[in-house]
């Protein structure tokens, strides 16, 4: 199976796993399954600790992706398709950019989003697999 960190996700899986949940745990011990990190979510923490929104233990947002390529993640960049077709994606009461494109990214990719925010999932409806 494969699946896309959020941003928090990712913070956590760096930094402080005890947050996950049983299944997440699981999931993440599966040799079978392969987790990927957007390059969504290293634009998401470098802008959100600017701005003074985010703090990570001491971490600079530049350090990240080589963190998350020692946990064994996979990198992806936002393409050209996801950018153009984005406007797909259903309106909701949930603003958040960064986490809209990545919910996207999920949906195109057909990967389950690993999160804990309690507004996405009123995005199944538009084919997206959450775990939690």
């Amino acid at each position: 199976m494969n699946y896309l960190l959020d941003t928090h996700t990712l913070i956590w899986a760096i930094s402080d796993q005890e947050k996950f949940s049983a299944q997440v745990i699981q999931a993440f011990n599966d040799p079978d399954n392969t987790f990927f990190v957007s390059t969504i979510s290293f634009w998401d923490i470098s802008l959100k600790l600017s701005v003074g929104k985010l703090s990570i233990d001491g971490m600079m947002p530049d350090e990240i992706p080589a963190l998350a390529l020692k946990s064994g993640f996979q990198i992806i960049s936002l393409s050209s398709e996801e950018s153009a077709t984005y406007y797909k994606l259903k309106i909701t009461n949930h603003k958040d950019p960064f986490d809209r494109m990545l919910i996207w990214q999920a949906i195109q990719r057909n990967m389950v989003f690993i999160t804990k925010d309690k507004s996405i999932p009123e995005y199944r409806d538009a084919g997206l697999k959450i775990l939690w």
